[in-house]
């Protein structure tokens, strides 16, 4: 999804951030330590001292700003094609085309002696969601009895389902 994309560029700007201010400290640290000159005039400077606070002030609002934009992308809510909602129970989860003349469905775990080769176990149900393709999708999440989380990690979603509470995302697959 485009939201996915945008968090993996994210990640790996902040990974570059992270990885130069490593290499730059650990080199700090090497050229320190094995280093038998030392100069005092270092140790006592200002500007030095101005440096090394307002350059990490600098990195952490580059960080910050790429950080906030994915964050308002996330919580847009455009006109949904239509809405799904789903249920978390204490096994399974039910799902509720609100749109289509209230269709709803359980999605139930299959047990390791119902699967295929190749499928994946703790992961496989009897009855997986629909979703369409390019289409706005309203998913309101809940829960009826304790915390549960939904997720689709390639859509770059997840929500808690609360019990009492009833949370919204907004996904294009």
């Amino acid at each position: 999804s485009p939201i996915m994309e945008e968090l993996i560029t994210f990640h790996d700007h902040a990974f570059m951030a992270m990885s130069l201010i490593s290499f730059l400290v650990l080199y700090a640290l090497l050229s320190t330590l094995t280093t038998k000159l030392t100069n005092t005039n270092i140790t006592d400077a200002q500007e030095m001292e101005t440096i090394w606070t307002i350059l990490p002030a600098i990195i952490l609002i580059l960080i910050a700003l790429p950080s906030l934009r994915i964050l308002y992308l996330t919580d847009e809510v455009n006109d949904p094609s239509f809405t799904i909602k789903s249920i978390g129970h204490q096994w399974y989860w039910t799902y509720e085309y609100t749109d289509y003349g209230g269709l709803i469905f359980n999605s139930y775990m299959l047990p390791p002696l119902f699967l295929n080769p190749g499928d994946l176990r703790l992961l496989e149900v009897d009855n997986r969601v629909v979703l369409p393709i390019e289409a706005p999708v309203r998913m309101m999440i809940t829960s009826q009895d304790v915390l549960h989380s939904w997720t689709i990690p390639t859509l770059g979603l997840k929500t808690d389902a609360v019990p009492g509470r009833l949370n919204q995302t907004v996904f294009t697959a």
